[in-house]
């Protein structure tokens, strides 16, 4: 989920960036989206460190204090590992499997009774399947 970049582009005073990318589902309209995350590393003139959280080229809130619902304004969202909503979209615009045609199944021939005549098909019932399990009265 995160990986540290290199000292390349940062900000004034920032001592590492982390990127970040997150998916989030909205609990309430079904809304989903992924960002992706700079997260800065600062260290302020009294020696306290704090971080900026960068979305987009602009300084944006912790997404993960209170997230927002960008299609309703909601609060209550699901915030997932990267590729989430992805690999949802992909599913649902994927082609489904249609499955094989059904129809009847052939059984294998009966066997021949002892006088060349077939087998007569045995309907069983839950009485006959429970028949072992049964006590005799001593």
């Amino acid at each position: 989920m995160s990986e540290i970049a290199g000292q390349t582009g940062l900000r004034a005073g920032a001592t590492a960036v982390v990127n970040e990318s997150y998916s989030f589902a909205c609990m309430r309209c079904g809304h989903g989206w992924e960002q992706s995350y700079e997260i800065e590393h600062h260290t302020d003139a009294a020696g306290h460190e704090f971080v900026l959280y960068v979305a987009d080229g602009k300084v944006v809130p912790s997404p993960l204090s209170r997230p927002e619902c960008h299609n309703c304004d909601s609060h209550v969202v699901r915030i997932m590992r990267p590729g989430r909503v992805a690999s949802a979209r992909d599913a649902a615009h994927r082609p489904s499997r249609v499955p094989p045609p059904a129809g009847p199944v052939e059984a294998p021939a009966a066997a021949a009774g002892t006088e060349g005549e077939e087998r007569e098909h045995h309907h069983w019932h839950l009485s006959d399947l429970l028949h072992p399990f049964q006590r005799k009265a001593s």
